[in-house]
């Protein structure tokens, strides 16, 4: 069980995150799944060779530079023939304020008697069609040695001024001398990166607690002020003498979950700071941890805490509020993903992971921030400086104004807890104050647009008023913004709209369905076809993805939710059945897929984020943890056998400092590297509402939402005309 923290010390953890604001351009760290890396491409024409899978370059776990493992480039070059080799960047969503970069930088270890002539020759290239000159490496090796790590330090402007820096997508290697041998290399922590902040006597770190689980020990330590400081490097022993290092941490992150994949031993740990050239301190406490067999309620448990901690560690540091993405802009903070994230600590506190006055301290920070952020007609933006409270258009110069879905997932979460902070003091007083002001602020009947629309609209921007002009139309995760906008006491809709906006018939909102579905399948709500045996009353093709059984009930209880054409919870558990038996289908056959491994929806993806679903045109291949996990109100068996699956199987690349990573693709090889704010807290709430009710009981005895459902229990739906 995590060891509960003084408010103060979690407060210095939000203040160190702002330290290191900066990133630098990396190419390549560690591939978080051994075998191939996704981002790479590898060819070659005969008689030269490169060592490739499926055309990318081979990882190697046992030989690296920054543990856990490296790129091998193992190539023969012959007269006749060329092989060729590119690390691509992957441009990660939010990762995007770099360094000044003035070198590239990597680490080179040639592990056979290669003469340096024979070391391939280096490029950067922002596409196929912009590419610099080839370099020869061995003009940036002073000391030239054979199996050791060598610095490689490259002047950008020795590569001329074709391509800057802010634009390099590719470092790509071509053969040099044909010498018709095999050369193996071994290529690590491939970087733009500014002049080093090389760290000055570093002190030794301080582990602060290393608690044990199933398959992994979670490492924390004191959190990193100093900004020459660029990694915690982690070394683990079995035997508290020998030790081997195992991981490495960006410093705003103060936890390492180091996945042992074993049961029932003791393990020791130790670790250093590393700054800008990879100078490495003295080491730190040795601390130690003894995994251990695990109950299904533990289990539960264990990932609803590592989830939880995205939002009380991880959260932006002034406003307390929820990020976007882990890793992506420090201080980009997300609407919707905040809401969730308060359901997510009202349910870490109800399961000790830390106490109540933490948590009413943490909401006087949330509630006094958001009052003072900027609104559009009382509705939030989607994205907010969590420095300045101003919105932050990072989809566009359109996305500059108010946006109701966002603020009606903020919404749901807090009206939870203005019914969780019941008590009767100031502090908490306080608290119910601000949410009454801001909940009664939200102008939902602004928001359409004209006083006889139909339709609810998602955005406003006060200098383009109306020109994203998206009509909010079900079925999708939306509806809790209709179910707001009618329980509104001060600026409500009539409950008609459900059924002429939400719940249309009109042919406009049919064409719509049709639109992101590709069928006709649902396009007038309701649905009545079966699929895979099962029933589906209301539903956009079969289902559509899963967060859609998912955003709008973290508060709102399905149990409860019934209008004209179903009951939500009926409803929803057939959409999570149909994915489910799809996964077992698997009519595409990809790999991983069955009883264990299922749950389609919105995530992070190869290149983007994209919302799988159900079909053969909208799966890729790609499982979300979220998916199946923020399911276990409908499909509890289910649900934890891919818990367990994903953990005991796949956790060694899948589980980390905040639970699982967003998604991963075994056709590919591929792991995503984020935590997304959206993602990571439905699995807590969800798992808490099948475990206690807590967040739906929470949400469903405010009165204004007692008084709104009335009113939709009252409604029936008219024909459009």
């Amino acid at each position: 069980m995590y060891k509960i923290i003084c408010t103060l010390f979690v407060l210095s953890c939000l203040q160190s995150n702002a330290q290191r604001l900066l990133y630098d351009k990396q190419f390549f760290v560690n591939s978080k799944i051994n075998g191939n890396y996704f981002y790479s491409d590898a060819n070659y024409q005969s008689p030269s060779w490169i060592k490739n899978i499926n055309h990318k370059l081979p990882v190697d776990d046992k030989l690296f530079f920054t543990p856990g493992n490296s790129l091998q480039l193992d190539y023969i070059a012959a007269n006749k023939g060329e092989w060729n080799a590119a690390i691509i960047y992957h441009d990660m969503r939010g990762v995007d304020a770099f360094t000044n970069a003035t070198q590239l930088v990597f680490w080179l270890y040639i592990q056979t008697n290669t003469d340096k002539n024979s070391l391939p020759l280096i490029a950067l290239a922002e596409d196929s069609n912009n590419i610099s000159p080839y370099l020869p490496i061995q003009h940036y090796i002073s000391n030239y040695e054979t199996n050791k790590w060598i610095k490689i330090s490259i002047p950008l402007k020795d590569f001329g001024n074709k391509i800057l820096s802010n634009v390099v997508n590719q470092i790509k290697f071509k053969q040099q001398i044909a010498d018709s041998k095999e050369h193996n290399l071994y290529i690590d922590q491939v970087e733009l990166l500014p002049e080093v902040n090389i760290g000055n006597h570093l002190s030794p770190p301080i582990i602060t607690n290393a608690a044990a689980y199933e398959k992994h020990v979670d490492i924390t330590w004191k959190p990193v002020t100093d900004s020459s400081i660029k990694y915690i490097k982690v070394y683990r022993s079995d035997d508290g003498r020998n030790f081997f290092p195992v991981g490495i941490q960006s410093t705003w992150i103060n936890r390492y979950a180091d996945f042992t994949d074993t049961t029932g031993s003791t393990f020791y740990y130790k670790i250093s700071y590393l700054d800008d050239d990879y100078n490495e301190s003295s080491s730190s406490n040795i601390a130690s941890a003894a995994t251990h067999t695990m109950s299904d309620s533990a289990l539960l448990d264990m990932v609803q805490e590592a989830n939880f901690q995205y939002y009380w560690e991880g959260a932006e540091s002034n406003s307390g509020l929820a990020l976007e993405d882990i890793p992506g802009r420090h201080h980009m903070i997300a609407a919707g993903a905040s809401g969730f994230g308060m359901m997510a600590l009202i349910a870490g506190t109800e399961r000790n992971f830390i106490t109540h006055q933490q948590l009413v301290d943490r909401f006087d920070n949330i509630t006094s921030f958001l009052m003072k952020a900027e609104k559009f007609h009382g509705a939030f933006p989607h994205f907010i400086n969590g420095e300045t409270g101003k919105v932050v258009p990072f989809f566009g110069d359109r996305d500059d104004g108010g946006d109701l879905v966002e603020t009606a997932f903020l919404m749901q979460g807090l009206l939870c807890a203005r019914q969780y902070f019941n008590a009767n003091n100031s502090a908490e007083e306080t608290i119910r104050n601000r949410i009454d002001t801001l909940w009664k602020g939200v102008e939902w009947d602004w928001y359409k647009q004209t006083p006889d629309s139909k339709f609810l609209y998602w955005h406003w921007s006060p200098d383009k008023a109306w020109v994203i002009n998206h009509k909010l139309i079900g079925w999708n995760e939306t509806m809790i913004t209709y179910i707001l906008g009618i329980c509104s006491p001060t600026h409500s809709i009539t409950a008609s709209m459900y059924y002429s906006g939400w719940a249309s018939q009109s042919d406009y909102a049919a064409y719509y369905r049709e639109g992101w579905s590709n069928v006709k399948d649902g396009n007038h709500y309701t649905n009545g076809n079966t699929y895979f045996g099962v029933p589906l009353k209301v539903g956009v093709s079969n289902g559509g993805p899963l967060f859609f059984t998912h955003y709008s009930f973290m508060g709102l209880n399905p149990h409860d939710t019934k209008d004209a054409y179903t009951d939500y919870f009926s409803n929803n558990k057939n959409i999570a059945t149909i994915n489910y038996r799809y996964c077992i289908s698997n009519p595409k056959k990809h790999k991983g897929y069955g009883a264990n491994a299922w749950g389609l929806t919105a995530s992070d993806g190869l290149y983007d984020y994209s919302a799988d679903a159900p079909t053969m045109d909208a799966d890729h291949g790609k499982i979300t943890p979220t998916g199946a996990l923020s399911s276990f109100p409908y499909l509890p068996d289910e649900a934890m056998a891919a818990l367990k699956n994903y953990y005991r199987n796949y956790g060694k690349f899948l589980w980390g400092a905040y639970g699982f990573y967003d998604a991963f693709n075994l056709d590919e090889n591929w792991c995503s590297g984020l935590y997304m704010g959206l993602n990571q807290a439905p699995i807590i709430v969800m798992i808490e509402n099948y475990r206690s009710g807590l967040l739906w009981n929470l949400f469903m005895q405010n009165d204004d939402i007692k008084n709104g459902l009335q009113k939709l229990s009252e409604e029936k739906p008219v024909a459009d005309k």
